[in-house]
């Protein structure tokens, strides 16, 4: 058991986010590359790029330019514990520290849909954050959506973009109603 605190990486929301994405806490890579979803076997990056016409290739800042530009933003639940690995079954129980999500959703006006990245997010989600929501939020879409961490590897990547599929109709560029919604 580590008895070492991990630390959360910080919110990528800009003020027109309409699609919050919530993992549970980032793996060991993506906390030491700072980077989210940076496992290279991890399929949120495909499953994103297919949804909102980027290449998954792309290097993570522009990755994550194409996600906000398409209204998404990311975080997590959890925003400390100890855990050893990268699974969210090594979280020690008692040891989480929710991120402070309350407070984002209320300043986020343009916020449509939050979509849970795995079991344990959504899990986690209903367990610190649902309960202390502001009133405006409390009627927003919660998705649990399948994980796209390699260790659910059930899911194979054509299945998860269909189940991921959900997104869509808040997915896009805001603009003249003439411009093409990603992934439509």
């Amino acid at each position: 058991m580590s008895d070492v605190i991990l630390q959360g990486l910080p919110a990528q929301v800009n003020p027109l986010c309409r699609v919050l994405v919530l993992g549970s806490m980032p793996g060991a890579i993506s906390l030491h590359e700072a980077r989210y979803y940076a496992h290279p076997r991890n399929r949120f990056w495909p499953v994103m790029a297919a949804l909102c016409g980027f290449d998954a290739a792309l290097d993570y800042t522009q990755r994550m330019q194409h996600l906000q530009h398409a209204g998404v933003g990311l975080w997590d639940v959890i925003g400390q514990c100890q855990r050893s690995g990268s699974l969210d079954a090594a979280i020690v129980r008692g040891s989480e520290v929710a991120n402070p999500l309350p407070a984002l959703i209320a300043r986020l006006p343009a916020l449509q849909v939050i979509a849970c990245n795995g079991g344990a997010a959504h899990a986690a989600f209903q367990r610190w954050v649902q309960p202390a929501l502001p009133v405006v939020a409390v009627a927003l879409p919660v998705l649990a959506l399948p994980s796209t961490s390699p260790a659910n590897a059930a899911w194979s990547l054509p299945r998860l973009r269909e189940a991921w599929g959900q997104l869509r109709p808040w997915l896009g560029v805001p603009g003249p109603p003439t411009a093409r919604p990603c992934g439509g």
